[in-house]
């Protein structure tokens, strides 16, 4: 059985009901996407979760409208300069998750990029803030909810795979271009792509 994630509902809008396939709407922001998710795989045994949504792009990453495979994806978990934060002997952070990479190679094969990700609890929407993410993270895509989810497939011992179309430009606000259909007919895509593999053809048989 397969776990298809977003955000919300609408992100989905195109995407029709099929066997070995269950859908989840695990709302905005990390800590409710984490807990949603967290929630339905301690309910049912999944071979895969494929988390979905949108996603800006920092500048030269992606265009408008494009749909990607998200490799890696980071969170902010450090101290305001960028410093580690303190903690006891033994004690670790765990910032970055990430995507299968038997599937994400196999979309790459397919033509869409594999791209780093960083997690947000706040939308950006300065330039400076984008310049510092993309300079500091190495992030090329934005999301409000990828870190969470593949963090929870994670720590459930369940693949994951994160995919992304692109709705905006990271930056002022008045620069983003956003487009909400731009960017779920990107992902549209890209989820039609994976679904295509025969790996997972084998995966939702499971």
């Amino acid at each position: 059985m397969i776990l298809l994630a977003s955000a919300v509902e609408a992100e989905l809008g195109f995407w029709r009901p099929r066997r070995g396939v269950e859908t989840l709407a695990m709302g905005i922001g990390p800590v409710e996407a984490a807990s949603a998710l967290a929630t339905a795989l301690a309910r049912r045994e999944y071979a895969l979760v494929v988390n979905v949504g949108l996603a800006g792009a920092f500048d030269g990453a992606a265009r408008l409208g494009d749909g990607v495979v998200v490799i890696e994806d980071v969170m902010e978990l450090d101290l305001e300069t960028g410093a580690p934060i303190a903690l006891p002997p033994g004690e670790t952070i765990v910032a970055k998750a990430n995507s299968d990479s038997e599937l994400a190679e196999q979309l790459h094969a397919k033509g869409f990029a594999l791209l780093r990700g960083v997690t947000v609890a706040r939308v950006t929407s300065s330039e400076e803030t984008a310049k510092r993410l993309a300079r500091d993270l190495d992030a090329q895509v934005e999301s409000m909810e990828g870190f969470a989810a593949l963090r929870a497939a994670q720590r459930a011992g369940v693949r994951a795979i994160e995919l992304r179309g692109i709705s905006n430009r990271c930056g002022e606000r008045g620069l983003s271009k956003w487009s909400f259909a731009d960017g779920v007919e990107g992902l549209h895509r890209v989820l039609n792509a994976l679904f295509e593999l025969p790996a997972l053809q084998r995966v939702g048989s499971q």
